[in-house]
């Protein structure tokens, strides 16, 4: 009868039961980190170094499913996409080129020549 009602069915544990109620928490948010925040910074990184690397002559994929090869290098936020030719008759065809923003570039599927340096003479 010395012990309160109260008191007896907290427990008396004090500070430590409510580390111990945010341990799930805790557990919880350190596996997402790992399992996938930090596997989505990896591959967001590599698409900026992919895209930062693009130079004439790669063949790309863009966001929209498009196939192309990469005629210029417009700015840093845009390329000269030539997707293909089209016929035009009478023995006529137009080459397709277009502009794309880079970031809007999902892969690039072969490198192309590297750039010849100009001699200096």
């Amino acid at each position: 009868m010395l012990i309160t009602p109260a008191y007896a069915q907290f427990g008396g544990v004090g500070a430590n039961s409510t580390i111990l109620q945010f341990m799930p928490l805790i557990l919880i948010v350190v596996i997402m980190y790992f399992l996938i925040l930090r596997p989505q910074q990896r591959k967001v990184k590599q698409h900026q170094e992919m895209i930062k690397a693009l130079r004439r002559g790669d063949t790309v994929v863009t966001n929209g499913g498009l196939v192309g090869k990469v005629t210029k290098v417009v700015d840093d936020d845009q390329v000269e996409l030539e997707l293909g030719t089209v016929d035009l008759g009478k023995g006529d065809s137009k080459t397709v080129r277009v502009r794309q923003l880079r970031s809007m570039i999902t892969d690039v599927r072969a490198k192309g020549e590297p750039v010849k340096e100009e001699s200096a003479s």
